[in-house]
C-alpha cells in the first residue's frame, strides 16, 4: 500500500537515484529528482550485475531493452602470470552474474522515468532538518535560455523524505558527517573499453588466449598487481589494470585522471612486461584509456538521519573488487520500496526497517571489496611472490573468488586477524 501524498526528493540522477525514484513511483509517491549535470551522457565502463540486480532492473525498466544491455558471465578465473604465461589458481564455474556497460543501464533506467521528474542543472547546496520538516535548497544554473548570463536561480523544496543518492563524494553526507574523509586505497586503475570491430585481429588473439571470454571474468595476477578482463554487450572488451602508487593530485571532486601521452606510453611498456602478450596488446590499442583513483570510506554507524536517508555510493562507497557498487545501489532502492510499503509509507519506522536491513550487509560488502583488493595487490602479504598462490591449499586459493564474500569475517578483518599465508 502506497501513499500518493508522500513527497520524496532524490538528490542525484545516477543509477542509484533513478532506481529509487522508479521504485517509489510504484508506491504512488510524488517524486522529484535533482541532478547537477546538464544531461545524461555515455560515461562509465563495465560493471557486473548479480541475479538479484537483474530481477530489480526487470521490474524497473524495459525488459527487452535490458536483455540487449546485459550478457551472462557464468564463470570467473583467477590466474597467476609468470613470464607472460597464465596458470590458474582458482576457478568458479557457478558464478551467476551478467556484464553490462554502466551507461547502458543508466540510459535504460532514465528512459523508464516519466517526464518532469528528473531536473538537470540542479545542484543541492543545503539540506536542513527542523522539527517541522526538512528543507532542501538547490541552485539551478544555465538551464534557462533567459538566464545564461545571470546568477543561478535558487529553488527551495519541502519534501517529506530526502533520498541522498549523490555519489561517493556526496555533499549530503558531508553535511551530516563534516569531519569524515575518504580513504585512498593505495592504488589506481587504468581502464579501457575496446570495440572488437575496431581491432579485429587484436581481439581474435585475445579470445584465443582467453578462450572462455564470452562467459568468463578473468583476473590475471602478477607481482603486487592484477588485471580484469571481460566481454560487454555490443561485442566490446572491457579491461582494468590496478597499479600501486601514491595518491594522485585530483582536480575538483572527480576521481578520474586524464592520462597524457607520455604516461600512456609508459603504461604500454609496463603492460608488455607484466601481463600476457595478448592482454598487453589490447591495452596498447585502446583509444583514450583513463585512470581512476580508487577510494572507499569506512562503514557508517547509520544510514538514516530523521527524514534523510543515504543510499548507493553516498552511503557505502566501495572499491570495485567485489563488483558490488551498482548491485548495492539497486538493492538499496528495492529495500527502500519494501520498507516503505511494509510500514504504509510511515517514514520513521520505514527508514528504521531499511537501516536494519542494509547497514550490516553493506558494511560487509565494503570491507570484503577492500580486503579482496588488498589481497590481489600484494598489500596484505608484502613480498609474497604471485607464484606462491599456486602452492596454497584450495581453501586459501578460494579467498580470491567473489563467492568468498559469503564466508568473509568482517570482525576479523577489522581487527586484522588475517588467515595465514603458508
Amino acid at each position: 500500500m502506497g501513499n500518493p501524498n508522500l513527497d520524496v526528493l532524490v538528490v542525484g540522477g545516477s543509477i542509484g537515484g533513478i532506481s529509487c525514484a522508479l521504485a517509489l513511483l510504484k508506491l504512488g509517491c510524488k517524486l522529484t529528482v535533482l541532478e547537477k549535470a546538464s544531461s545524461i551522457t555515455a560515461a562509465g565502463a563495465g560493471i557486473g550485475l548479480d541475479e538479484t540486480s537483474i530481477k530489480i532492473l526487470q521490474n524497473l525498466s524495459d525488459r527487452k531493452a535490458l536483455e540487449k544491455s546485459v550478457m551472462p558471465m557464468t564463470s570467473e578465473a583467477n590466474r597467476a602470470i609468470l613470464d607472460g604465461q597464465a596458470r590458474t589458481i582458482h576457478q568458479d564455474d557457478h558464478w551467476n552474474h551478467h556484464s553490462a556497460h554502466w551507461s547502458d543501464i543508466h540510459q535504460s533506467l532514465y528512459r523508464a522515468l516519466p517526464e518532469g521528474i528528473l531536473h538537470f542543472c540542479h545542484t543541492v547546496v543545503d539540506v536542513q532538518q527542523f522539527e517541522e520538516g526538512v528543507t532542501v535548497t538547490a541552485e539551478c544554473g544555465a538551464a534557462s535560455a533567459s538566464n545564461l548570463d545571470g546568477p543561478p536561480q535558487t529553488h527551495t523544496y519541502h519534501p517529506d523524505l530526502v533520498v541522498a543518492a549523490d555519489g561517493s563524494m556526496s555533499q549530503t553526507r558531508q553535511r551530516l558527517r563534516p569531519n569524515e574523509g575518504r580513504r585512498y586505497s593505495g592504488y589506481c586503475a587504468w581502464r579501457g573499453v575496446v570495440p572488437v570491430q575496431e581491432h579485429p585481429e587484436v581481439a581474435a588473439a585475445v579470445r584465443a588466449a582467453y578462450p572462455d571470454l564470452h562467459r568468463r571474468l578473468y583476473f590475471d595476477m602478477a607481482k603486487d598487481t592484477h588485471s580484469v578482463l571481460y566481454t560487454l554487450p555490443g561485442d566490446r572488451l572491457n579491461w582494468l589494470w590496478y597499479v600501486n602508487q601514491a595518491e594522485p593530485q585530483l582536480k575538483g571532486r572527480s576521481v578520474t585522471v586524464k592520462a597524457d601521452e607520455q604516461t600512456i606510453k609508459e603504461m604500454h611498456r609496463s603492460a608488455a612486461a607484466t601481463f600476457t602478450p595478448e592482454l598487453a596488446k589490447l591495452m596498447q590499442v585502446t583509444d583514450k584509456p583513463f585512470i581512476n583513483a580508487i577510494y572507499d570510506r569506512e562503514p557508517l554507524p547509520q544510514l538514516v538521519w530523521d527524514q534523510v536517508v543515504l543510499v548507493g555510493e553516498a552511503a557505502h562507497p566501495t572499491t570495485p573488487h567485489g563488483l558490488r557498487s551498482t548491485n548495492m545501489a539497486l538493492a538499496d532502492a528495492d529495500q527502500l520500496r519494501q520498507s516503505l510499503e511494509k510500514h504504509h509509507c510511515k517514514i520513521a519506522p520505514a527508514l528504521q526497517d531499511f537501516q536494519d536491513a542494509r547497514l550490516d550487509a553493506t558494511s560487509t560488502e565494503v570491507l570484503f571489496s577492500r580486503y579482496l583488493g588488498q589481497l590481489k595487490q600484494g598489500l596484505l602479504y608484502p613480498g609474497q611472490p604471485v607464484e606462491s598462490w599456486l602452492q596454497q591449499p584450495p581453501s586459501k586459493q578460494q579467498e580470491l573468488g567473489q563467492a568468498s564474500m559469503g564466508s568473509f569475517s568482517m570482525s576479523n578483518y577489522k581487527d586484522q586477524h588475517l588467515p595465514p599465508f603458508s
